[in-house]
């Protein structure tokens, strides 16, 4: 199935009121359709790129492995993820990698909240942190909207309650550093 006939208008207005205070884009190309949630203080207004710090959700679906196979997707699929970035670096690994970590101490929480799949699922080497995905492969294409709805409702919910959402916007892109001593003139 063309990932363009997957219509993502209604997205935004469902995820918005879960995802207060980030700043939401459109994704319409590669292997995602729907929107990414950005933490306010990220400097780019598109897409995850480059080396500048940025955090964040996406809400919508995968209609193509392509990047992201390590997910062993059946695709399409209706996805809802924390990405932080760039992988390896500072936030990165304070804020997923690091053993007390706010995404790791999540991932635990979380899954234990979910009974059923699907789980959350964290990765401390992706750029993707902590992912929910489902596939749609089965469901009746009239009602794709309707149980993507119930799914992103789901999965978002947990996501609040989690804490996640609110400790990860209240994260600093970067750390603040100790002020530098002033040498003395004698």
């Amino acid at each position: 199935m063309p990932g363009d006939a997957i219509a993502t208008a209604w997205v935004r207005a469902l995820a918005q009121p879960y995802l207060r205070g980030y700043r939401p884009v459109a994704e319409r190309k590669g292997s995602l359709r729907g929107y990414w949630f950005f933490h306010p203080d990220s400097s780019r207004g598109k897409k995850p790129a480059g080396n500048a710090p940025a955090t964040g959700f996406f809400v919508g679906y995968l209609v193509d492995a392509k990047g992201i196979e390590y997910l062993s997707p059946a695709s399409p699929e209706c996805l809802v993820f924390a990405f932080v970035e760039p992988i390896g670096k500072e936030l990165h690994r304070r804020v997923v990698t690091h053993p007390d970590s706010l995404v790791r101490k999540t991932s635990t929480y979380i899954r234990w909240l979910t009974h059923r799949p699907p789980h959350f699922v964290f990765f401390e080497d992706q750029r993707i942190a902590l992912v929910r995905h489902f596939s749609m492969l089965f469901w009746p294409r009239e009602k794709y909207e309707h149980f993507s709805r119930n799914f992103f409702i789901e999965t978002l919910a947990w996501l609040v309650r989690s804490g996640l959402v609110r400790k990860l916007l209240a994260e600093p892109l970067v750390a603040s550093r100790p002020p530098k001593r002033r040498k003395k003139i004698a």
